[in-house]
């Protein structure tokens, strides 16, 4: 299982962070090339693969595969 971010297409909602069961998703301190802080994985945390956080992307920045 991989999940994928697309940080210069998300516009910092946070609604994948609040959504991820297993606060494997946080946001970044960072921002991307538009001014938005993004979702980071937690390399300490695995992912369940639920795809909560693509379901609740409204711009279509999380890949699941």
């Amino acid at each position: 299982m991989s999940l994928e971010i697309d940080i210069e297409r998300c516009k910092g909602c946070g609604l994948c962070v609040d959504a991820c069961p297993v606060d494997y998703l946080s946001m970044s301190s960072k921002t991307n090339n538009k001014g938005y802080f993004y979702p980071v994985r937690d390399s300490e945390k695995d992912c369940t693969g639920c795809g909560l956080c693509y379901t609740m992307c409204a711009d279509v920045c999380i890949e699941i595969s």
